[in-house]
């Protein structure tokens, strides 16, 4: 597994799974066991994968029929797992089955199995055909008999429950179910019925935005939910209205498509995995917080050995948040993988020390300036090089300049060219990892002078009054362009007096012609000066030219 550059050191286990499509993934805590399935379509005999938390196989648990859905109670002593005829029941410490209800229809389509309310639920769709558009219905189990409680609709119905709204049961409709503008609603399940909550679809006016559903989770208080849009990245939502939740986990990297979410049980870490191309991020994990500004751990998983992209529900926390479990599959989702990572547990110090400091030791405008400083980060090394981010605030307002990293003894160094006259704050930031709290920000403030210019001039040492004066010049300068249309003005000094002569504009390249005809003979001097404009300060120089009568 390739890390990204911001990625730290995680330990990843891999384990290729004996299986040619997936379903569904339960985590088990309580034993540290992780049960996998396969689509019910890609399985002839049917069984439960089972793997230990190091990613080891520990058996495999038969069924009568392919196995497709399943949840775990609440105390996690029962796994409960669909296959075609019934809702098999294993118990989790001895692995033995047991038929918890007969299916009134065969699971020709595989079935999603959700525990709520105390009740186990599940998805039934009657035919044998185009299984991702036909209806789903959703069935109840009571007292050892399943029974339809009318609510239906279009496609492979997914289900979604959280230990942090227990009485919760959450819907979300997958593209190809024959809706334009598939939907999310929620259900109330603390009663013997369903009780529909909150509902909600996102196509605009134009019917542009529609749900392109993949995957949900709960958060572990029970007031987000996370959902996995192709279409759109991660939506963030109230639970107990659908709406827009405050915050948000920003956008996926270029390219990645969504395809799987899943908060811990300890509410710290939120992961998000994706169908990304090559070396683009398939899985980030990050704070759970959406307020948080640390950068999230990326993994992109690629080839023989890794797989290539997360599978659509394809990711699952041990509940203590100490592991997330990721099935990764090939390009052709006939091959999967079962990865084991285990997230930083602890979060250290980091502070900027020793203040910063600029060279060169004038700022100017226009001209190169470098800011430096050095970071410590107590506790685990990162792996790679981190990055500081920088501002600058001046009289023009403030400007976002490019991140820069740090190198392996922390220092670092902030480029800039500032373009305004004044005072000029550099602000620089780390916001943190997972493994490193945010710095507190340190700022310089630079005083920043107009940039310098210069001028040369080239003039004879001897003239004639008829044959007047030809002097050459040139101005130069540091920082920014002239203002267009930059000119010299010229005096005349002689025995006569001291006068003005007409300005001398300066071509492109810096370079000007004085010309004169003196009105008197002995030494003239003539004095070229430049104002100097909003960014460039002025300049001025003289020369003596001998003036004969002929």
């Amino acid at each position: 597994m390739a890390a990204a550059p911001a990625a730290l050191a995680a330990t990843d286990s891999v384990a290729k799974l004996p299986i040619s499509s997936y379903s569904t993934m339960v985590i088990d805590s309580a034993h540290e066991r992780v049960y996998l399935t396969e689509d019910s379509r890609g399985s002839a005999d049917g069984a439960v994968q089972v793997y230990d938390f190091a990613g080891r196989k520990v058996t495999t648990l038969s069924s009568s029929g392919p196995v497709s859905g399943m949840a775990l109670s609440e105390d996690g002593g029962t796994l409960y797992a669909s296959n075609y005829e019934m809702i098999a029941a294993y118990d989790t410490q001895t692995l033995d089955r047991s038929v918890y209800a007969y299916t009134p229809w065969y699971a020709y389509c595989g079935r999603q199995v959700a525990r709520s309310g105390g009740k186990v639920w599940y998805t039934q769709n009657y035919n044998t055909g185009d299984c991702h558009s036909y209806t789903n219905s959703v069935f109840g189990v009571t007292g050892g008999t399943a029974y339809d409680t009318k609510w239906s609709a279009g496609g492979r119905l997914q289900l979604a429950t959280g230990e942090g709204a227990p009485d919760r049961l959450f819907m979300g409709q997958p593209p190809g179910g024959g809706e334009s503008d598939p939907f999310l609603t929620s259900f109330d399940t603390g009663g013997d019925t369903l009780v529909r909550g909150a509902a909600r679809r996102f196509a605009d006016g134009d019917g542009k935005g529609a749900l392109n559903f993949k995957d949900m989770s709960v958060s572990a208080d029970g007031k987000l939910l996370a959902v996995a849009d192709a279409g759109y990245g991660t939506r963030l939502l109230n639970t107990l209205d659908l709406s827009d939740a405050d915050g948000s986990y920003g956008a996926l990297p270029a390219g990645a498509t969504a395809s799987a979410v899943a908060f811990s049980g300890d509410g710290t870490y939120l992961a998000r995995g994706a169908d990304a191309p090559g070396s683009t991020a398939d899985l980030l994990v990050q704070k759970a917080d959406p307020r948080s500004t640390a950068a999230p751990l990326e993994f992109a998983f690629e080839g023989s050995l890794d797989g290539n992209r997360v599978a659509p529900r394809g990711l699952g926390w041990s509940k203590d948040g100490t592991r997330l479990f990721a099935v990764t599959t090939d390009a052709a989702g006939s091959q999967y993988w079962l990865h084991v990572i285990q997230p930083p547990a602890a979060q250290y110090d980091s502070r900027f020390t020793g203040g910063l400091t600029y060279s060169p030791g004038r700022a100017v405008v226009g001209e190169p300036l470098a800011v430096r400083g050095r970071l410590t980060l107590d506790g685990t090394a990162p792996v790679e090089p981190v990055k500081v981010s920088a501002v600058r605030t001046d009289a023009d307002g403030t400007h976002r300049l490019a991140a820069v990293e740090a190198k392996a003894d922390g220092s670092f160094t902030v480029l800039d060219e500032p373009d305004a006259v004044g005072d000029a704050t550099y602000t620089v930031s780390y916001l943190g990892d997972l493994t490193h709290r945010p710095a507190e920000d340190v700022s310089l403030t630079v005083p920043v002078a107009k940039a310098p210019t210069a001028l040369t001039l080239k003039a004879p040492s001897e003239a004639t009054l008829d044959g007047g004066v030809r002097i050459t010049g040139t101005l130069t300068w540091q920082g920014r362009a002239l203002e267009a249309g930059a000119s010299v003005q010229v005096r005349r000094t002689d025995r006569l007096g001291s006068g003005a002569l007409s300005s001398v504009a300066v071509g492109a390249d810096g370079t000007f012609t004085v010309e004169d005809l003196p009105r008197t003979t002995r030494t003239v001097t003539y004095t070229v000066s430049y104002a100097g404009d909003a960014l460039h300060e002025g300049a001025a120089a003289s020369a003596e030219v001998v003036v004969r009568r002929r």
